[in-house]
């Protein structure tokens, strides 16, 4: 299907990014929120962003300005829903709000729109029933920061339609991303349950003493070649984002090797959660 008219839920980081995204790569984009106060913020960082980058000779002045223009923003769902051809969702992680959406975006959204869920934690199947068209559902998860990072993971359903796939995907490599197809759905999907064994693994290993945090990321560096440690990378993602999907991990398993490991939750209820704290398992100024 021809997708022209893309609508972005939530102004956070993430969505506020994606949208940027989208209207970067030609597509009409909306970003939606219920908080005014967000969308004014979400326009200042991006036409920062975009000031920044044209500064640096990485983006050309007209494409900035033509970016922006097509980026629009409202606070009504259903009046933004009722145009859009892809709605990708990236709202707060609770399902009780996700699956309102949902309900509101199947009431309004045309009848042929695809309906996608940036979550990194919760199946489009638990969304899916909500909206009333379960085949035209599907995670289309990205990475943060989604204006640098090139992945994004395509997790389908049991009842995802393989059109639905083929848009989702060509919509992800038109926005110059690498998707990768996550056939079954699992909690974590690819790059959070890599990410997760590799922390696990640094993790058991500094609590028994057998390195310090700072030698296991010198050794995921030059050994591994990694670009970061994994505790640089848990400071850098937040640790309170990890504490978050290994609880929604442990929620879907049962599995008591998913759960939070003992120095995450030390360090959350410190209130030391990375870069974003000013402190984590580094202190950064």
């Amino acid at each position: 299907m021809m997708i022209e008219r893309i609508l972005v839920i939530g102004a956070g980081t993430m969505g506020r990014q994606i949208a940027m995204s989208c209207a970067l790569s030609g597509y009409e984009t909306l970003l939606q929120d219920i908080s005014e106060q967000a969308l004014t913020a979400a326009r200042t960082d991006l036409e920062a962003w975009a000031a920044s980058r044209v500064s640096k000779g990485k983006l050309e002045q007209p494409d900035a300005d033509a970016a922006l223009n097509r980026l629009a923003q409202s606070t009504d769902l259903a009046a933004s829903a009722s145009t859009a051809d892809l709605v990708i969702e990236a709202a707060v992680e609770r399902l009780d709000i996700k699956e309102q959406i949902f309900a509101t975006l199947g009431e309004h959204a045309p009848a042929h729109a695809i309906l996608a869920t940036n979550s990194s934690t919760l199946p489009s199947s638990r969304v899916a029933a909500a909206s009333g068209r379960p085949p035209q559902v599907c995670n289309m998860h990205f990475f943060n920061p989604a204006l640098v990072m090139k992945c994004v993971e395509v997790v389908r359903n049991e009842q995802t339609s393989d059109e639905t796939v083929e848009a989702v995907t060509a919509v992800a490599t038109r926005l110059g991303k690498q998707p990768v197809l996550v056939n079954k759905e699992i909690p974590g999907f690819i790059a959070n349950r890599m990410m997760g064994a590799i922390n696990a693994e640094a993790l058991n290993l500094a609590h028994a003493g057998i390195a310090s945090i700072e030698d296991i990321d010198t050794t995921a560096k030059t050994a591994l070649g990694h670009p970061m440690g994994p505790f640089e990378l848990m400071d850098m993602v937040g640790l309170d984002v990890i504490d978050f999907i290994a609880q929604a991990t442990f929620a879907e398993t049962g599995n008591e090797a998913d759960k939070p490991h003992p120095l995450i939750t030390e360090k959350v209820q410190a209130g030391l959660l990375g870069r974003k704290s000013g402190e984590g398992f580094y202190p950064y100024s």
